[in-house]
C-alpha cells in the first residue's frame, strides 16, 4: 500500500494523524479517501501541493499512485 504523509497543519483536523496507508490508485481516489474520513480537510486540500514519488504536482487530480508510492501533502509555492 502507498505510504501517505500529511503536513503538520492539518494535525488539528485529523487528531494528530500524520501518516496513513492507502490503496488509492489515484490522487483523485485519495483526495476522496481523505475527505471521507476528515470531511474538514477540503478546503486545506485544495490549497496544498503534493509530491509522489518525489515528484511535486500543483494539480495532480490524473496522477497515479502506485502501491509503493509514497505521498506527501505541503503548502503550494506562490510565485509573483
Amino acid at each position: 500500500m502507498a505510504t501517505v504523509v500529511l503536513p503538520d497543519n492539518f494535525s488539528a483536523l485529523t487528531n494528530g494523524e500524520r501518516e496513513l496507508s492507502t490503496k488509492a490508485q489515484t490522487y483523485r481516489e485519495l483526495v476522496a479517501e481523505l475527505i471521507l474520513r476528515w470531511p474538514q480537510l477540503e478546503d486545506l486540500l485544495d490549497k496544498t501541493a503534493v509530491a509522489i514519488d518525489g515528484q511535486i504536482y500543483q494539480e495532480a487530480f490524473l496522477e497515479e499512485i502506485g502501491a509503493d508510492s509514497e505521498v506527501f501533502f505541503m503548502a503550494r509555492i506562490e510565485g509573483g
